[in-house]
């Protein structure tokens, strides 16, 4: 892949170029492209990506109630009036809202229809998930069920394993699960994060997005924990950070086409690299980043989309000198 020198920009679609189309009739209030799109997806892993940027982009809107209102039968709708709800949920928790326990009713509502709706599909389970961040207590039952192994926590273990049965390794299944445990709060349960972390990537097979997880949870520990660069960069240099770098690499990347790669997953990768210190292997990661970044994990460095644009720029000039035997860009 060609070498991008340019400043890389920041688009939710990345390069999938029909989903942009998509994006960009949904915000002048059109649901025909995403219905066309929806309807020409048929692998699992494309159709949980593409739901859920979707969803983020319809949630301040009505065009799905209006898809839906259309074409009351369709069920793409039903899962996409699923999706919006679970995003409305989770921006009200986030932001305080005197409505968001109404919101996670409804939403809750719309998952289980989806699911009656779309028996195969993965994503009204991965709707439920997500929604379970709101019951950090465990109050309900179906987010306190037993572990599969001895080790991990009481969770909503029932929930992934329906979405697994449908799509095993969801990439977003796994990613639900693990803010499930950040919001059950604690230093204590950061530990159990990254337990479960490990062991969802021992079981994951060679090309899974799961191998990706510990990198995740290692930029939620620094986050939480640390306040000053000298600080991150000591975490990266460990031999536990590097080791899991590279395992993520040889575990993940190589064994992907450039297509499946999430470019969050890309971003966290290159960024565990160029921490640990593996200039050629992030150089890879960062050309197959290609012009595009994503402000995680970049903005824990330095807060705010444009500083951390600027930090991705000068790692990435940084891992690509190392790469090419040049002296270190200033």
């Amino acid at each position: 892949m060609a070498r991008e020198g340019a400043r890389p920009s920041y688009d939710p679609a990345g390069p999938d170029r029909a989903l942009r189309g998509a994006l960009q009739d949904l915000r002048t209030g059109r649901w025909m492209a995403m219905r066309t799109l929806l309807a020409d997806t048929t692998e699992w892993w494309l159709w949980t990506q593409r739901t859920q940027v979707l969803a983020a982009a319809a949630a301040g809107t009505d065009v799905v109630r209006a898809w839906l209102a259309e074409e009351p039968g369709n069920v793409h709708a039903a899962v996409m009036h699923a999706r919006v709800g679970v995003e409305r949920a989770l921006r009200a928790q986030r932001e305080r809202h005197r409505r968001t326990h109404e919101l996670w009713i409804e939403a809750w509502d719309s998952a289980q229809s989806a699911s009656r709706a779309a028996p195969q599909d993965p994503v009204p389970w991965v709707c439920l998930l997500a929604l379970a961040q709101l019951d950090p207590e465990q109050r309900w039952e179906e987010h306190r069920a037993a572990a599969p192994e001895p080790l991990l926590p009481p969770a909503p273990w029932e929930l992934l394993a329906e979405a697994g049965k449908r799509d095993p390794y969801n990439r977003e299944a796994h990613h639900r699960m693990l803010q499930f445990l950040y919001a059950r709060g604690g230093s204590g349960r950061l530990a159990e994060a990254a337990g479960y972390a490990q062991w969802a990537a021992g079981r994951a097979p060679a090309g899974s997005a799961l191998h990706v997880l510990p990198l995740y949870v290692r930029v939620e520990r620094y986050r939480r924990e640390s306040g000053h660069d000298a600080a991150l960069d000591l975490h990266w240099v460990a031999e536990d950070a590097a080791r899991e770098a590279r395992r993520a690499l040889h575990r993940w990347f190589e064994h992907t086409h450039h297509a499946e790669r999430s470019l969050l997953d890309l971003n966290h990768l290159a960024h565990a690299l160029w921490g640990s210190l593996q200039f050629p292997d992030a150089a890879r990661v960062f050309d197959a980043i290609g012009p595009y970044f994503t402000p995680p994990p970049w903005m824990y460095r330095a807060p705010g989309r444009d500083r951390a644009l600027e930090v991705f720029v000068q790692a990435r000039n940084r891992c690509r000198a190392a790469a090419d035997g040049s002296p270190e860009p200033r």
